[in-house]
C-alpha cells in the first residue's frame, strides 16, 4: 500500500501527482515550482514513500539516453567521437550536447546507438540537430576525452586505442572529410591546427602519404594518387559498423580491386618528385648552403622555396628549426 502524507495547504499538487512525475524523469526543482512548495518538501514526500531516487544530475527527464556511453571504447563509440569532433557542440551555458548534419540518417543512427528517443531538429538552413541534455554525457566527453565549447581551433586529438583509430577517422571523415573520385582526393578541413597536425601524422605512419596545409582560417589534409586512396578506403572501412552511405558509395566507384593493379597517376609521380627536392633543400641548408646556391643545384626558382614556407606547415617548421 502508497503512504502518502497530508497535504501542504500551500501546495498545488497531489502527492501522488508528485511521485508520478519525478517517476516519470522530471527534476525536484521543477517539480517544487510547479507546486509552490520547497524542493525540501518534495525530497520528504519522496522520502517517506520510499521512492527510489535517480542519480544527481542523471534523472531521466522527458527523454532517455545512455549516459555512460563514451566511458567504454567501441568501433561505433569511437566513429561517434570522431563524428562528434566534426560536426559536435557542447554548450557551455547549459548540459547539453550536440550532434549537427545534412544527412538525418546519420543522425537517426548515432541516436539508436546512444539509445535515445530525442527528436531531430530541422532549422531554416536544411542542417539537422541531435540535441542531448546530459551531464554526465558532456562531463565525459570533456574530462575523459578533451573536448570543449570552443573546440573549432582548441580540439586536440583524443587518446584513441590503435584499434579504434580507423573507426574514430571515418567519423571525422564523415562530419568533415571529403572525396572526388575523378580527381583522386580525399581531403579533411579543421579549424585547429593541433588535432589535423596530429591527424596528418597518423595518416603518414600508414603510408598514405597525406600533407598538410594552411588555408586561411582552416587548416586541410590532403590524400591522393588512386591506389592510395583505394588503400585509405580499405583502412578506413575495416570492420564497419557505422558510416555515412553517400561517402562510402563515392570510393565504391573503383572497380579494380587488386590494389597491385591499380596504376599510380602522374599527379602522384609530380608529389612524390616535389617532396624529394624539398628533402634535398633542407639537406643542403642544413650544410650552410645559401638559399640562391640550393636552387641552382637542384634546379628550382628562388620563388618556389616562398611557397613551400606558405603552403607546407612541415617544410616550413623543419626549415626554421635549421640554425
Amino acid at each position: 500500500m502508497v503512504l502518502y502524507m497530508k497535504r501542504n495547504k500551500k501546495c498545488t499538487l497531489e502527492k501522488s501527482e508528485i511521485i508520478k512525475m519525478y517517476e516519470e524523469g522530471e527534476r525536484t526543482a521543477e517539480i517544487a515550482r510547479r507546486a509552490n512548495v520547497s524542493t525540501r518538501y518534495i525530497n520528504s514526500v519522496l522520502q517517506k514513500n520510499k521512492v527510489v531516487r535517480n542519480p544527481h544530475g542523471s534523472w531521466k527527464r522527458k527523454y532517455r539516453v545512455n549516459e555512460d556511453y563514451f566511458k567504454t571504447w567501441s568501433n561505433n563509440m569511437a566513429y561517434i567521437l570522431g563524428f562528434f569532433a566534426a560536426d559536435g557542440y557542447i554548450s557551455s551555458r547549459n548540459h547539453t550536447v550536440c550532434f549537427s548534419q545534412k544527412d538525418p540518417d546519420i543522425l537517426e543512427k548515432i541516436k539508436n546507438e546512444l539509445q535515445s528517443n530525442h527528436p531531430l531538429v530541422l532549422n531554416n538552413t536544411e542542417v539537422h540537430t541531435l540535441i542531448i541534455g546530459s551531464k554526465v554525457m558532456k562531463y565525459d566527453l570533456m574530462e575523459i576525452h578533451g573536448m570543449t565549447s570552443d573546440k573549432s581551433t582548441s580540439l586536440r586529438m583524443p587518446d584513441i586505442p590503435e584499434g579504434y583509430l580507423s573507426h574514430f577517422v571515418r567519423g571525422y571523415f564523415d562530419g568533415d572529410g571529403f572525396v572526388n573520385f575523378d580527381r583522386k582526393i580525399v581531403s579533411f578541413v579543421g579549424g585547429s591546427e593541433s588535432f589535423m597536425s596530429k591527424l596528418n601524422l597518423e595518416l603518414q605512419k600508414r603510408n598514405f602519404n597525406s600533407r598538410l596545409y594552411a588555408d586561411k582560417k582552416y587548416f586541410r589534409v590532403f590524400i591522393t594518387g588512386r591506389k592510395t586512396i583505394y588503400m585509405f578506403k580499405k583502412w578506413l572501412y575495416q570492420d564497419v559498423g557505422l558510416y555515412l552511405k553517400r561517402k562510402y558509395e563515392v570510393f565504391d566507384k573503383e572497380t579494380i580491386q587488386d590494389a597491385s593493379k591499380i596504376p599510380e597517376n602522374r599527379m602522384k609521380r609530380i608529389k612524390a618528385a616535389v617532396k624529394n627536392r624539398k628533402k634535398t633543400f633542407l639537406r643542403l641548408y642544413k650544410k650552410s648552403m645559401t638559399i640562391e646556391e640550393i636552387c641552382k643545384e637542384i634546379k628550382i626558382n628562388p620563388a618556389t622555396i616562398k611557397t613551400w614556407l606558405k603552403n607546407d606547415l612541415e617544410f616550413k617548421e623543419e626549415f626554421d628549426s635549421i640554425k
